[in-house]
């Protein structure tokens, strides 16, 4: 339900948490106390809680970044025989943000610096971003394919 993976590719850890009804499910972290207990994710499963009536709840990405999501679980619907996929995404919109760009405020300033050619960061963001970026882009399939892999 959340966590802090271990750093890859030069990226440092990234840590996550889900707040539900109250309560906070984690992974509990030296590096990132927690004023709150936190009860440990791997005992317990995000399906159980929204088949119980979940329905709303928040997703923390990223304790450095702080990128703040407001899940709401719209329906709950009994597979068809089947079907190898539990969880859909049904549409969507944008790009997510690069890692490490900086939270909301960062990923503004970047959008920024990356849409005016003018702009005294524009050619260094251009390069950390590896020549392109489509803040509108949102792929359905890649996401499925994600969520294809995700543990409930």
């Amino acid at each position: 339900m959340g966590s802090c993976r271990p750093p890859w590719a030069g990226v440092t850890a990234i840590c996550t948490k889900f707040e539900i009804a109250r309560q906070r499910y984690g992974t509990p972290d030296d590096d990132w106390p927690d004023s709150a207990p936190v009860i440990d994710e791997r005992r317990v499963r995000l399906q159980s809680l929204i088949e119980a009536g979940t329905k709303r709840f928040t997703y923390i990405y990223d304790f450095g970044d702080y990128w703040e999501h407001r899940i709401v679980v719209e329906d709950l619907v009994i597979p068809r025989p089947g079907a190898t996929q539990s969880v859909l995404c049904l549409a969507g919109e944008n790009a997510c943000p690069p890692e490490d760009v900086g939270g909301s405020a960062g990923y503004a300033e970047f959008l920024e610096a990356l849409n005016d050619p003018d702009h005294e960061e524009h050619n260094r963001m251009i390069t950390w971003i590896g020549g392109s970026f489509d803040p509108s882009a949102f792929n359905l399939g890649d996401t499925n394919q994600i969520l294809k892999s995700t543990k409930l």
